[in-house]
């Protein structure tokens, strides 16, 4: 009897501590974006091509679990904004690849390049030494939760 009251307790408390991790790294996430730049849906799109190279829109959309009814629309977007280009596909003749055009990569260049000065200014300023290293103990922890999925 024991046993299930502390594994109920036990459950509750994973839980919260699940919760406010998603809730934690959602709110970091937001407050790292750029407010300037592309939406954070185009942005995950550049990522897997900048990472990837040219990809089609089927396995974009997959990477991104959507449909690629969705993926065409954010495709587009990115392509009227000259951060993404199409390619034939080098086996396929009726298919198409997406590609970063230099637009892109500079894009994310410099995207990449205010959040990383952001987040050390404040790491640097904010945190102790002792809190840096707590810091990277529990973003390892936090990889080990998120490679799960992958």
């Amino acid at each position: 009897m024991n046993v299930d009251r502390n594994s109920v307790a036990e459950l509750a408390s994973v839980a919260e501590l699940a919760f406010d991790l998603r809730e934690t790294l959602g709110r970091g996430a937001r407050l790292i974006r750029v407010e300037s730049g592309p939406p954070l849906s185009q942005l995950t799109v550049l990522g897997h091509l900048q990472r990837q190279g040219a990809m089609s829109t089927n396995d974009l959309a997959a990477a991104e679990r959507v449909r690629p009814q969705s993926m065409s629309l954010t495709v587009q977007a990115l392509e009227k904004a000259g951060l993404v280009g199409r390619k034939p596909h080098p086996t396929d003749r009726r298919a198409v690849l997406i590609q970063l055009t230099r637009k892109g990569i500079k894009t994310l260049e410099n995207i990449f390049a205010v959040r990383e000065d952001w987040l050390t200014s404040v790491i640097l300023e904010q945190l102790t030494e002792k809190e840096r290293e707590d810091l990277h103990q529990g973003l390892t922890l936090i990889k080990k939760i998120i490679n799960t999925r992958e």
